[in-house]
């Protein structure tokens, strides 16, 4: 190869850094019509925790308890990704596919669960015509948990598929793509929505929902057509035993740090998930932002979360230790916090959209910071990657439903007694509830820092006694 082509060669991998993902396994068409599933992943995302959230609490005029209870219900089914993994490596099929199959009925069940969504909204704001008593709330319910096994069944298929397929030299920027098309899904997802829900109506509301659920279905067989081979099965691979995940805890657990590492996990992500039912009705009640301008607060807290992967990723390979990393991710939800927090009484949009770019940042960053730390915690024998990815996501979805119902229950009831006098005239405002919600949430990051203290002085002995440090690829994190 001549100079002027090696130049040539380096300066378009600058220019574009997945521009080496693809192989002769997984050519670069193939792998981007793959991604199309994070895309179809992230509106679904931005549907429930971005635009449906504001409209119940806010146009509704649904309880945000209620709300809260609803948009808990599909993040609470997370902990079953690691068993919907197990599943899709061990499916027995005669034509030898074990991922797709999991994809398709996912992207049935997310279809099926926005085609009722609107319906079932309508329902539970009380548009009947029969009044039928808990009709609403056991619509929307269903709608909300198929919309959300469907998300996690089609994203966890999706992401094995596309690591079977790369190779072991190019897998980690391949799943560094998956994860960069879910942000841009979810950024690009919010504005249109945002745009098409500029003027709110009910008709407009079915519309773009249901058209949201026919573009999930379109994008998600254009990704999985023709992407994984026939290859039949023989008699001894269909018969063979299945390894039990009782022994592969028991090697994870003898880590020595894992109880501490999963309720540093766990306290950070209810800190950070309390705001996800409020940020947008405190955008359109307390700030008087339109259904648009909030639907916008998702695409910049996407943009956040990026900054934070890419600092993540520099970070990591400058050999920085993971735990002080979520540090550093938690330091920015304090500030971020604290602009929500000053963004009522100063009546400013500007830093309340600063706030929440800097949540989506502080965020992601404690999410992939403490996911690298379970993935290099010492184990031994069974204990491997997918039991400590089961493991942090079992504790980071436990929290983040649990992060939404109460945060929406604390402004229900703090918000009724501030309103009726019972807190003093001072305290008289439609914001007291969310302000304190948001004080709850700074505090349990001090409380946090406080329990990850103890991580850091056993990270760095297990790294002198070990001579060296943990290392993890992007293939590892999270989508």
């Amino acid at each position: 190869m001549s100079e002027a082509a090696k130049v040539l060669k380096r300066f378009s991998l600058k220019a574009l850094p997945f521009s080496d993902a693809a192989s002769d396994a997984l050519p670069m068409s193939q792998l981007l019509r793959l991604s199309l599933f994070q895309i179809s992943v992230g509106m679904a995302a931005v549907m429930l925790l971005g635009t449906l959230n504001r409209v119940m609490i806010v146009e509704l005029n649904v309880p945000a308890f209620l709300v809260a209870v609803m948009i808990a219900l599909p993040v609470l089914i997370a902990p079953f990704r690691a068993l919907l993994g197990f599943k899709s490596d061990n499916y027995r099929s005669a034509i030898g596919w074990k991922r797709i199959p999991y994809l398709w009925f996912g992207t049935l069940w997310q279809f099926g669960g926005l085609a009722i969504m609107p319906m079932s909204l309508l329902v539970l704001g009380g548009d009947v015509v029969h009044d039928i008593p808990f009709a609403g709330e056991a619509f929307a319910a269903v709608a909300f948990v198929m919309t959300g096994l469907g998300m996690h069944m089609t994203q966890t298929a999706g992401l094995a598929l596309a690591a079977d397929r790369a190779t072991d030299e190019t897998r980690p920027r391949v799943v560094a793509l998956l994860y960069v098309m879910f942000l841009v899904g979810m950024g690009v997802s919010a504005i249109v929505v945002g745009f098409l829900l500029r003027d709110f109506g009910n008709l407009k509301l079915i519309s773009v929902v249901q058209s949201t659920a026919v573009a999930t279905l379109l994008l998600n067989v254009i990704a999985l057509w023709k992407q994984e081979n026939i290859r039949p099965m023989s008699k001894a691979e269909r018969v063979a035993p299945h390894p039990k995940f009782r022994d592969a805890w028991a090697d994870f657990a003898a880590g020595g740090q894992a109880g501490r590492l999963l309720v540093v996990v766990a306290l950070g992500t209810l800190a950070f998930n309390m705001q996800d039912v409020l940020l947008e009705p405190y955008g359109g009640e307390i700030l008087g932002l339109s259904v648009s301008a909030t639907t916008l607060l998702t695409a910049m807290w996407a943009a956040g979360a990026l900054v934070g992967f890419a600092l993540a990723a520099r970070w990591l390979s400058a050999q920085i230790d993971p735990v002080r990393m979520s540090a550093r991710g938690l330091l920015a939800g304090l500030i971020a916090f604290t602009l929500v927090i000053f963004a009522a009484p100063m009546n400013s949009g500007v830093i309340f959209f600063i706030g929440a770019t800097l949540i989506g940042f502080g965020g992601g960053l404690f999410s992939i910071a403490t996911l690298t730390a379970a993935m290099t915690m010492p184990a031994q024998g069974l204990a491997g990657r997918g039991l400590a990815l089961g493991a942090w996501g079992a504790a980071q979805a436990t929290a983040a439903g649990a992060g939404v119902a109460i945060g929406g229950t604390v402004r229900d009831i703090v918000n009724s007694a501030a309103l009726n006098g019972a807190l003093g005239e001072a305290l008289n405002t439609p914001a007291t509830g969310y302000s304190v919600v948001y004080h709850l949430e700074i505090a349990l990051i001090f409380l946090t820092l406080i329990v990850l203290g103890p991580l850091v002085s056993a990270r760095r002995k297990s790294a002198i006694q070990t001579g060296g440090s943990a290392k993890i690829g992007l293939a590892d994190f999270p989508t």
